[in-house]
């Protein structure tokens, strides 16, 4: 059996054990390398934090641009990794659906696709059209040689649309097309997590903890989260000390932030495996 067979037969075993995982999110293969070190069984991409890294804003990199960065991550470490696919880099279902093919083949076991177009002036597809989308994502991941795990997320939340109502109707839309995780991110409070969780059961679903929620694992696996990541959290905070340090360089001329840093060794030594 291939390492790819192998890790996505862990990631599926790891959505039907008991209780929540956390998936956290790096955004290049330092980051990837010390979350696998720190014990952690699966990993999945930020698109958010690896634009940040290339100096632009979340939706600016091209699809090539992600699949390098994927390919550098999953040769990072062993653990099974899931990519941010964003729309699919695609309008259409057919290309959004080949853009995942394309993050399989280079060693992905797992991916999302959101229906969110990208566009200011209509930033949610359709209805209709989004269900579309699933339905050729889920062809494609089932047309794989190994238990490719499909997220479909729809993002209501994070595009100035907090309906609840609509954001599970295209949930228990995704999940009758096939999807086998639900996400939507940018849920505001326990009460909407547990609709969510309800609506769709007994498909697992992702929560985003990223902002104002105030819950920990022990919490959401209580209320039936299967999984938890946190977008681009992580890369904000490695940015916030980086400019945190560099403030105060420039604007005080000291250097205490340097009595926080991981040691230099214990970092050489990470990156050695």
């Amino acid at each position: 059996m291939d390492a790819q067979t192998l890790r996505a037969q862990a990631f599926k075993a790891l959505h039907e054990s008991p209780g929540a995982f956390v998936i956290p999110n790096p955004w290049d293969a330092g980051s990837a390398k010390m979350l696998a070190s720190l014990g952690y069984q699966a990993l999945a991409t930020t698109s958010a934090g690896y634009a940040f890294s290339l100096g632009r804003p979340d939706g600016a990199v091209k699809l090539e641009e992600t699949l390098a960065n994927v390919r550098a991550i999953v040769c990072a470490s062993d653990l099974p990794v899931a990519v941010d696919l964003e729309n699919g880099f695609a309008d259409s279902p057919q290309q959004s659906a080949e853009s995942l093919l394309r993050a399989a083949s280079v060693g992905a076991v797992g991916g999302s696709i959101e229906d969110a177009t990208g566009r200011e002036d209509g930033p949610i597809y359709c209805f209709e059209h989004a269900v579309a989308r699933i339905e050729a994502a889920v062809a494609a991941a089932r047309s794989l040689p190994f238990p490719f795990i499909l997220t479909a997320r729809a993002e209501n939340y994070l595009h100035g649309n907090p309906d609840l109502v609509d954001t599970i109707r295209r949930l228990q839309a995704f999940a009758e097309a096939g999807a086998d995780v639900l996400y939507a991110p940018g849920l505001r409070s326990a009460e909407e997590i547990l609709a969510v969780v309800r609506a769709v059961a007994p498909k697992p679903v992702n929560v985003l903890m990223s902002g104002g929620l105030k819950l920990n694992v022990a919490q959401l696996s209580e209320m039936g989260v299967k999984r938890i990541s946190v977008g681009s959290a992580m890369a904000r905070a490695a940015y916030g000390a980086f400019y945190q340090a560099a403030q105060e360089i420039q604007g005080q001329g000291t250097f205490d932030f340097a009595d926080c840093t991981l040691p230099f060794g214990q970092i050489n030594q990470m990156f050695k495996g």
